[in-house]
């Protein structure tokens, strides 16, 4: 009896002697062979279990259970696939599809306007956060018979004793005193002109006539009769408005903008600045205003700084020499806080910008912009771009300094048609 399906014998194959199959003594290797196609049932009922694949030893499948050896789906891979197949064009050799090139053109233009919207958002931002710390408490449409306008823009910057805000450790530490009220410590005139910016100091002694004004808060208008005063003298008597008022009548030059800071303000300044560095010519020392410093380069911190620009009994010229440090400072100052690393510098730029504008009080016509403007023009003065001097001195009176009107009235000229500034001063 054959134990072997179909007729095969022990030979191998089917008794033609061709020696086909596993362990064939034949001469040639194993021809192609085509197993017979085995089709799955289509709709297999509910909880039916396929029959179970024979082994190799079998020869073959049970009826109606389809493997998948011929198509070529072994493991659930793709027709022709499995993981020796070639990949499809852009895809893996496991079939998944490929991911399109980034663009990246299109991604820089999405970043730029990213970019762009939070600068502005920034920018904007930062604008009206300063623009509301902005003290605009001056009206200078208080201000009667007032000069012609010019061709330069012209600021009165001021420089007050006042201690508003401060603790009485910190009077002590910065020798302010505790006097009450306020009053001017220094006074000069900005003229920023296309033909140069010019820094004129006008020292608080200067003698002046005061001259008719109206209360800046009564509204009552004071005859002038004449009456001769200290500069600072105005400033003390009615504000910042009879100030303005007395600097145009004396000068004859009209006031576009005016701009005030305190002790407080100042030294908070240099100090969120991380100080200023000055070149001093020759070192001096004054017990009252807390000044002791060498000659030579060295950087002041808020509170050296405002002893240096305070300091008068120092000098042999008092105030003028003053004057002339302040300038001195206020330029510089200006030329170190406008660089790169204050401006894009937010942990610079904003505690300089808050401790300026908490203190700074300006006209009510006073912009950001105008602010700015006076700013980078103090710098041009320290960069070269303009001058800066002493009011023109002729001699003195009762201890007041007199200005030399000839030169006044040329220089005051110069500055209303934006001409080059000619004039000089102690």
């Amino acid at each position: 009896m054959n134990d072997w399906p179909n007729g095969w014998t022990a030979e191998g194959g089917n008794g033609d002697g061709r020696g086909y199959g596993r362990g064939s003594a034949g001469q040639q290797p194993e021809g192609a062979r085509v197993m017979r196609h085995v089709q799955r049932p289509a709709n297999p009922p509910r909880g039916s279990v396929p029959p179970q694949q024979r082994g190799h030893d079998q020869g073959y499948a049970e009826p109606g259970y389809d493997s998948g050896y011929n198509t070529g789906q072994v493991y659930g891979s793709p027709a022709g696939g499995g993981h020796g197949g070639v990949p499809p064009q852009g895809g893996d050799p496991y079939g998944r599809p490929g991911r399109p090139a980034p663009d990246w053109r299109k991604r820089l233009k999405v970043g730029s306007i990213v970019v762009l919207v939070a600068v502005l958002g920034t920018t904007i931002g930062t604008y009206f956060w300063a623009d509301g710390k902005v003290r605009r408490e001056v009206d200078l449409s208080k201000v009667v018979e007032r000069p012609a306008e010019g061709d330069c823009t012209t600021y009165l910057i001021v420089g007050s004793d006042s201690r508003e805000g401060m603790s009485a450790e910190e009077k002590k530490k910065l020798h302010t005193g505790s006097a009450e009220g306020k009053r001017t410590d220094s006074m000069m005139i900005l003229a920023a002109c296309g033909s140069g910016n010019t820094m004129i100091s006008l020292p608080r002694d200067s003698d002046v006539e005061i001259p008719t004004f109206v209360g800046s808060e009564s509204g009552k208008t004071f005859p002038g009769t004449g009456r001769r005063v200290k500069l600072n003298a105005a400033y003390a008597e009615d504000g910042p408005e009879l100030l303005v008022r007395t600097v145009e009548h004396n000068t004859g030059l009209r006031i576009d903008h005016y701009a005030e800071i305190g002790f407080a303000g100042f030294a908070n300044i240099v100090d969120a600045l991380g100080g200023v560095e000055m070149d001093i010519e020759k070192g001096f020392k004054d017990k009252k205003s807390g000044a002791d410093f060498q000659a030579g380069k060295q950087t002041l911190d808020g509170e050296q700084a405002l002893a240096f620009v305070r300091t008068r009994y120092a000098f042999a010229g008092s105030d003028l020499d003053r004057t002339k440090n302040q300038q001195k400072f206020l330029s510089t100052l200006a030329n170190q806080a406008a660089t790169p690393g204050t401006i894009l510098n937010p942990f610079k730029l904003y505690p300089t910008l808050g401790a300026g504008l908490d203190t700074l009080i300006v006209d009510k016509d006073m912009s950001l912009w105008n602010l700015g403007s006076m700013f980078f023009a103090m710098k041009g003065v320290s960069s070269g771009d303009g001058k800066s001097m002493n009011i023109p001195i002729s001699g003195s009176r009762g201890g007041n300094l007199v200005w030399d009107k000839a030169k006044v009235q040329q220089l005051v000229k110069q500055i209303q048609n934006d001409e080059p500034v000619t004039v000089t001063g102690k």
